[in-house]
């Protein structure tokens, strides 16, 4: 069965009015941070590739990485990663660690563990489940490869940092959650977590902002 996806600027419209009626907090995250624009990105290896390059990274040195990487490969294929020797992934910028996962993706693909084809009619819980089974991939990892590569509407990433720390400010937590307490509190918000993680985050940045804080 197909699952319901974040396509068009009408999605988010909808998710937030579901979440608007459902806790009136909502509404004040929207005053403040406005609809948040449609993100997607290319789905496939490709896609998960990129993921994996932007763990843990500001934006511009996650871009500068993937920019070095998709050079080397053009185009973006499990076959032609391993084809690249690891002295000129490292030179690309990529760590030991992230290096080692590409490479067990690239492996899975090659070897039909991982078949991204199959993905549209698996529901989120079965694919994340078949992508943290690959050594190095991670549930953040999997969270925002649900999210954006596959406009899952549902997708929710509650190990984010910037997502806890914007719920403690829009719910008016005393601490930020940890990921098991952000979970418990998104359950609410199905089946809309996927439009809830975007606000939040546009959130987050826009008191950042009002506050004086970059980065």
């Amino acid at each position: 069965m197909r699952q319901r996806l974040i396509e068009g600027e009408d999605d988010i419209a909808e998710g937030i009015a579901a979440l608007v009626v459902l806790d009136p907090a909502w509404a004040r995250v929207v005053d403040v941070a406005g609809p948040p624009r449609l993100r997607r990105r290319t789905p496939g290896f490709e896609g998960l590739a990129r993921t994996i390059v932007s763990q843990q990274l500001s934006v511009a040195s996650a871009e500068a990485i993937w920019t070095r990487l998709a050079a080397l490969l053009d185009p973006v294929t499990a076959a032609g990663l391993l084809s690249i020797p690891e002295d000129a992934l490292a030179a690309a910028g990529l760590s030991g660690s992230k290096r080692r996962t590409l490479r067990a993706l690239a492996e899975a693909t090659i070897e039909g563990r991982l078949v991204f084809e199959a993905h549209p009619d698996r529901t989120p819980e079965e694919i994340h489940v078949e992508l943290t089974a690959i050594k190095g991939v991670g549930p953040w990892t999997a969270d925002i490869y649900l999210m954006f590569s596959l406009a899952h509407a549902d997708a929710f990433a509650p190990g984010d940092l910037a997502l806890q720390e914007a719920a403690r400010l829009a719910f008016e937590l005393p601490a930020r959650p940890a990921p098991e307490g952000l979970r418990l509190l998104a359950e609410p918000w199905r089946p809309w977590r996927g439009v809830a993680a975007q606000l939040l985050w546009a959130y987050y940045h826009a008191v950042k902002r009002r506050e004086g804080v970059t980065g």
